[in-house]
């Protein structure tokens, strides 16, 4: 986990449902998050893929856990590329308490990419396809104010 990007995230308490843990509705939030940053770390900014006329639309979201999190707790998410394809990509997400690092899921999506345009699958620009498959090791972001 420490070499893989890293994103680290503090548990809301309104992202707690009445079991106090943390709802599972909110993994897919997570998730959308974590890969946002990875997605900037490797190609810039979302408004630097819009300028170059490319999107990427998710397809695919299956999720397993196996312990809670909750309130307060700082979430370590880690996102790997995991399937490249012609026109599809598969990132791992990985969810661990930071201070455990015990796990707590594992997820995978998968997105197609589209162009801006009319939003049909194209190809993945080569110089694009290199930087995913090479991801994003050793960054970290943290929102959780723990460095």
């Amino acid at each position: 986990m420490i070499n893989d990007f890293c994103y680290l995230l503090r548990v809301r308490y309104a992202e707690c449902d009445a079991q106090k843990v943390v709802f599972n509705a909110r993994y897919a939030d997570y998730t959308d998050i974590a890969v946002s940053e990875f997605s900037k770390a490797i190609w810039g900014s979302y408004q630097d893929l819009q300028a170059k006329g490319i999107d990427n639309q998710v397809v695919s979201y299956s999720i397993n856990w196996t312990a809670p999190a909750h309130f307060d707790e700082v979430l370590a998410i880690t996102v790997m590329p995991n399937k490249v394809g012609n026109t599809s990509y598969s990132l791992q997400v990985d969810f661990y308490n930071y201070d455990s690092q015990v796990i707590i899921a594992s997820a995978e999506i998968v997105n197609v990419m589209v162009s801006m345009s009319d939003h049909k699958k194209m190809n993945i620009p080569k110089n694009m396809r290199q930087q995913l498959e090479s991801g994003a090791r050793g960054i970290e972001i943290d929102h959780a104010g723990v460095k």
